[in-house]
């Protein structure tokens, strides 16, 4: 007896009806579908995002997959979340659209761009009652062909086409695929390079379109930043959630869970859900730069960390950190340290008004931490001395960049060149955090005693306009005075 595969395992569990009568009783006597959607605000944004990536890569054909489920057990799959360079070209965001695949084909004076996807079968088909993957009955509404064109502004063909057409002059023209976004696409195209003579440097061309998919995404049109301001404005509401949940988690045996629940709670209400892990870190943990296990108590007269972002449907997210006292009050010593790293942030959002290198703005920062460092007897040399490439001695308490681009990824851009990143000049329609911290472990000898412990972040986002750099998050409390006033209303 042959081995059964997990497809045919997973029926041995099924009690679908199987009958005649059944299929043609369950595709009778439907209404009228509600109208679809109508055209998305993004449509008129993603041309121009095309056109940058044709102007780029004149002639050949531009594979950007959005990507598939992934299993997270036996047969139950993650929540799906599209590639974001497949997004940023496509405009969809929330859970659309698992096996996607958008195709940019060469045509004269530039490219013409085809969502190809699964659209919507019609109730009288099996698919619509016993397909658990697209079927309605299991998840919900789905567009035709029509609906998502009018939607996406974008030509679309069933999925089903595309291998055919992507395959149409291989070898006359070339064709590339994001590396990293669907192993089946990304096999289809290997084996059709195979067959038609194009395997010489595909990984590398292949790398050179992640490459520049990120880099255009490096100044964010206005529907971006839009959208990166309503991510701003989810995550300050779910800031002064965890602010009221802080006695109930004072209470409670893992109280940081008690935290990072509050915040999470609402950002899926208000949004997509979390952008990334929440870290919620509680005395000594703030001194773990990503500590997501989030299962420590809270105590009166310590501080908590919390770095947190909001993702909403379309995807984009805000990347903001706090750290507020417990108690709600900041000690001397907390206070010490949280002024320190409050003015590097100062400091560094003013270099940022010149239009500097992206990487002079954590020079600032750095200036500021050593400063205070070395006031506070711990540099072995001078602050001046410390800053010199050669010795560094106050990244141990600093160990992190001060900033990072911030978009449909928390760490967006990643894949970008050096020079069009840290080397480059801000320019406007740039967003990216300011987020210098001071982390003094618990267990650290060269920190003075009163300091140790003590594990302070202060993070905001940047947005880079025509007449400077402003914090897009300012609506969010950060002076100690502030934060302590701040968590009084919230908890009265």
């Amino acid at each position: 007896m042959s081995e059964q595969t997990n497809e045919e395992k997973a029926h041995n569990r099924t009690q679908r009806p199987q009958s005649q009568a059944f299929r043609e009783f369950i595709g009778q006597d439907w209404g009228a579908r509600p109208a679809g959607p109508a055209r998305m605000e993004v449509a008129d944004y993603t041309p121009s995002r095309h056109k940058r990536l044709s102007e780029l890569f004149p002639g050949e054909r531009l594979v950007f997959p959005a990507g598939d489920l992934k299993v997270r057990s036996n047969d139950t799959d993650y929540r799906f979340r599209a590639h974001s360079a497949f997004s940023h070209l496509t405009g969809l965001g929330g859970e659309d659209e698992p096996g996607a695949v958008l195709v940019l084909n060469p045509v004269e004076g530039g490219h013409e761009a085809v969502l190809y996807f699964h659209p919507r079968a019609p109730r009288s088909s099996e698919e619509f009652y016993a397909d658990s993957r697209h079927g309605e009955f299991w998840v919900g509404p789905r567009l035709s062909a029509q609906e998502m064109s009018t939607a996406t502004g974008l030509k679309v063909a069933h999925i089903d086409e595309m291998k055919d057409a992507i395959s149409k002059d291989l070898g006359a023209v070339q064709i590339r695929v994001v590396p990293q976004s669907d192993p089946a696409v990304e096999a289809l195209v290997a084996e059709l390079r195979q067959q038609n003579g194009l395997t010489e440097g595909a990984e590398q061309a292949d790398a050179r379109l992640a490459e520049a998919a990120s880099e255009i995404r490096l100044t964010k049109d206005a529907y971006e930043v839009a959208e990166i301001r309503k991510a701003i404005d989810v995550t300050k509401s779910g800031f002064e959630e965890m602010i009221r949940a802080m006695p109930r988690a004072i209470d409670h045996w893992r109280g940081e869970r008690v935290i990072e629940g509050a915040f999470q709670a609402k950002a899926r209400e208000e949004g997509n859900g979390l952008g990334y892990d929440t870290i919620a870190a509680a005395g000594n943990h703030a001194n773990t730069l990503h500590w997501i296990t989030n299962d420590g108590r809270l105590r009166d007269g310590e501080l908590i960390l919390i770095d947190a972002g909001a993702e909403v449907d379309s995807l984009y997210t805000a990347d903001i950190t706090r750290t507020l006292p417990i108690d709600g009050k900041f000690t001397e010593a907390q206070r010490e340290v949280y002024d320190a790293v409050l003015e590097a942030c100062e400091r560094a959002l003013e270099v940022a008004q010149d239009k500097v290198q992206f990487k002079d703005i954590h020079a600032a920062a750095m200036e500021v931490i050593a400063k205070h460092l070395e006031r506070w007897g711990m540099l072995p040399v001078s602050a001046e001395e410390s800053l010199s490439p050669e010795a560094q001695y106050h990244r141990r308490w600093m160990p992190h960049g001060t900033s990072h681009h911030l978009g449909l990824d928390v760490h967006d851009c990643a894949q970008a060149k050096r020079e069009l990143y840290q080397d480059s000049y801000l320019e406007p329609g740039m967003i990216f955090t300011i987020e210098p911290g001071l982390y003094f472990r618990e267990d650290d000898l060269k920190v003075p005693e009163r300091f140790r412990g003590i594990g302070v972040r202060i993070e905001d986002d940047i947005l880079v306009t025509e007449d400077g750099a402003i914090r897009l998050s300012e609506g969010i409390p950060r002076t100690a005075d502030a934060v302590e006033a701040w968590m009084a209303h919230l908890q009265q």
